[in-house]
This record gives structure tokens, sequence and C-alpha cells, in this order.
């Protein structure tokens, strides 16, 4: 069964604030958050395109470093500052939103090495709150190949008929070890999973409470807390799955898009259905 339509209900009245997590000490490409080969910082780069998506008023850098507050300033971009010792992201975002005034209906939670999500995609992922029982919610897109499927740092989701996550995995799901024979090709239903969040705050304030679940440590997956605590999440379709920086062969072609040298943000082949 397909998943139901994306909610298309107004959220004039949904009060949406983007925290972005932004923590210097990166272990595969250091420093990342500060590279600024293009003439801006990376995590200037992803505030900035956050602000695009007209249903976010609100876009804050959590930071643990002076240094990566002081290159906000400079960019003009608000920051807060956070405590080192988080242990994920999702930590970070719970304890900058506790320092910031206002009330807001959606918590958003954009990685700092996420440039180049689609301001679209991020519209329609806090539109997905005009559902009242959506307490979180992620955005998912089709995978390139099977090799891919196969890879354990691209992690995959499986979906109910309403949208909801049934399981996130780094293994291939849906196996297609023994398809029945009008099954459709396992591409056509496989997603991948692009990791940004947006949260109600109490979603948020429970997510964070929960601890480590058995599953989130086997996978090393921290969403996978939520289900095991058998609550739903949302998962949207994408317009484009982003390309992530983790190497510097990331932040090289990211530079080069920038520049306009290569066109493209996406993936090849990543435009969702």
């Amino acid at each position: 069964m397909a998943p139901t339509p994306e909610p298309t209900t107004s959220v004039s009245r949904l009060r949406a604030v983007a925290i972005v997590p932004a923590r210097l000490a990166s272990t595969r490409l250091a420093r990342k958050m500060l590279l600024a080969e293009t003439g801006v910082p990376l995590c200037v780069h992803t505030a900035r395109n956050v602000a695009l998506a007209r249903s976010i008023e609100r876009v804050v850098l959590a930071v643990d470093a002076d240094e990566v507050f002081e290159a906000a300033a400079r960019f003009g971009v608000e920051a807060v500052r956070t405590r080192v010792d988080h242990k994920s992201g999702t930590d970070r975002v719970f304890e900058a939103l506790s320092k910031l005034s206002g009330e807001f209906d959606v918590v958003v939670n954009v990685q700092g090495d996420e440039p180049e999500l689609a301001p679209a995609d991020l519209e329609r992922l806090t539109a997905a709150f005009a559902e009242p029982e959506v307490e979180i919610a992620t955005l998912c897109g089709p995978l390139a190949d099977t090799r891919e499927l196969a890879s354990p740092s691209v992690v995959k989701v499986v979906r109910d008929g309403r949208g909801d996550a049934l399981y996130f995995s780094r293994s291939p799901i849906p196996s297609a070890a023994h398809p029945r024979a009008n099954a459709e090709p396992v591409l056509a239903t496989a997603r991948r999973h692009v990791g940004v969040y947006a949260f109600r705050p109490r979603a948020l304030a429970r997510f964070c409470a929960l601890g480590e679940g058995r599953l989130e440590a086997l996978e090393n997956l921290e969403q996978l807390r939520w289900l095991e605590a058998g609550a739903r999440m949302r998962v949207l379709e994408a317009s484009v799955v982003p390309l992530g920086i983790d190497t510097r062969e990331d932040y090289d072609a990211f530079v080069l898009r920038a520049r306009g040298e290569r066109s493209g943000a996406g993936r090849p082949g990543a435009v969702g259905s």
C-alpha cells in the first residue's frame, strides 16, 4: 500500500524554529563547521539555506565553541552556546531550545553539514504538523542503486500505509532475498533516510528523556529509540536527496557547486517521485 498523500493544510498558525547543531570537534573532517573556502563557513551556508524555507520563522545555530559562535556573529546568524559533552545533535537542539525566548509549535533539527536541503522540503516537513497526531517527522528519498541499498553507511527506512516509519536500518530493507513473482523491484520500494527531523517541543523533550534503546545501540541510529518506545514517526518523501558533507571530498565537491562550477545540489538520480 502506498503512503497517504502529504498534508496540504495551511500551516500559517504553526510557529517553527530551526536549530542547527554545529559541533566543532568533528572526526572525519576536522573543524568542518568553520571550513570557508567559499568565503562563508559551512554552518552559515546551512543556516542561510534553511532560512529560505518560508514556514520557518527563526534559524539558530547551536554551537559548542567560541570560534563558531563568533563566526556566526560575523555573518549575522543567531547562535546560542551549548555544552561540549552532548552525545547527539538532538540533545544539543533540546538544550538550545531551552535558551530561546518565545514559544514554538515545531522545532526543526538540521545538521550543520547539510547546506543543500531543499527549502521546499523543509516547508513540507513543518506542514506535516497540521495533523495533530504527528509528533516527529523526517524525510526520505529513493536510492540511486543497489550498492546504496547494501551500504551500511546509507540508512534505509521502510514505512507503513500512513507514511509512518516501520523501521530504520543500515541493512538492506526491504529484503528482496525471496520475493514473490508479483513483487515490484526493490528499488521502487526502498527508501534512503534523509537525516533532518522536526519535533513538537514536548516530543523533543520525551525523545531526549528516553535514553538509549537496544535497537539504537545495535544499529547506531538514535531514531530507533522512538520506534522502540512504541511511538510513531512520519516519514515524508523529499523532492531532493541532498549531499551531506562528511569527508574532504564531499566538501571539495560542495565548494565547486557553491561556486557554480558544477550544477546540481542533490545526488544524481535522487529526485523524489
